[in-house]
């Protein structure tokens, strides 16, 4: 039983929870996740990223968006309330160390994920650039904690409401295009932007990870459910992910995956909204991050990562 200690409203239906987890707060590194079950009578299990960490205080800070049954009920929980089962921390962290120059591109609640990476980033001694996209202004988050890290701070939104009208992939093509290139670059957020950030670094040569958001169900490798391809070859993102070669992944193949269970998943979004009384809406259609991203909150996936 994780005790929640704090919640927040980031942004519509975007929430950030601080919760007891002190064996994970201590052991976990940069990029990796957790595995969260709000029921444990066969309740669905959910992968998380954790956005942050406080190992003295024995908290992790988790950030999701609110899509499907699991997530709405996880929103529903307040101060004090517990959370069942937290597994983890899960996956690979991050290959930390001094690139150069670095560029940190979060897409939606891709950058709380994006967050503790790009944090380790600077701690590392490179020079952090951070790009940060949203829809609006109102889904904007982690801005004054990127701020504190960055050494150069984007801000970009579709419908031009605050920063930059743009996608993420104008600047970092500018970025990339410059003398010198960054050594280095990192993206998280919707498959589909992950997937155009990895294609703006390719004609330029500069490496670029990703962080893959699947289907996932124990966390260990053993169910097959995460499974993508890269470079030709079938990986499993719980336990070789979640980051990987963005220039190698095959997106097309992973977001095809991503829409096996959405039948399931509609349904699962409907009766949660009866169950929860509220009203029904159509499900968003932002990220992962934190990560798992959004599209996997509602059946058979998790949403923040």
């Amino acid at each position: 039983m994780n005790k929640i200690l704090a919640k927040k409203k980031l942004s519509a239906d975007v929430y950030e929870l601080l919760v007891e987890a002190p064996l994970i707060a201590r052991a976990r590194k940069a990029g990796q996740f957790v595995i969260v079950q709000i029921d444990t009578d066969w309740g669905e299990r959910i992968p998380l990223t954790i956005a942050d960490a406080d190992s003295a205080a024995g908290t992790v800070t988790l950030v999701f968006q609110a899509v499907g049954a699991t997530t709405h009920k996880l929103a529903e929980k307040e101060v004090g309330d517990h959370v069942e089962n937290i597994l983890g921390p899960l996956g690979n962290p991050t290959h930390v160390k001094k690139y150069g120059t670095v560029v940190c591109v979060g897409g939606g609640i891709g950058v709380a994920p994006l967050h503790p990476i790009a944090e380790a980033l600077k701690a590392a001694g490179n020079k952090v650039i951070i790009i940060i996209g949203a829809r609006n202004k109102d889904l904007v988050i982690f801005e004054d904690r990127m701020r504190k890290i960055a050494d150069e701070l984007v801000i970009v939104t579709d419908d031009g409401s605050y920063g930059r009208k743009a996608l993420v992939t104008e600047p970092l093509k500018e970025y990339c295009s410059a003398t010198p290139k960054p050594d280095f670059a990192i993206a998280i957020g919707p498959p589909i932007m992950m997937k155009f950030c990895a294609e703006a670094t390719r004609p330029f040569g500069v490496p670029t990870e990703v962080s893959l958001n699947t289907i996932m169900i124990d966390g260990t490798g053993m169910c097959g459910g995460c499974r993508v391809t890269v470079g030709g070859e079938v990986k499993f993102v719980c336990v070789d992910g979640p980051e990987f070669d963005g220039h190698k992944v095959d997106f097309d193949n992973m977001m095809i995956r991503l829409r096996a269970y959405k039948a399931h998943e509609d349904e699962a979004h409907h009766e949660c909204h009866l169950g929860l009384g509220l009203e029904p809406h159509a499900p968003a259609t932002a990220a992962p991050a934190t990560a798992a991203p959004a599209a996997a909150a509602a059946g058979a996936k998790g949403a923040t990562k």
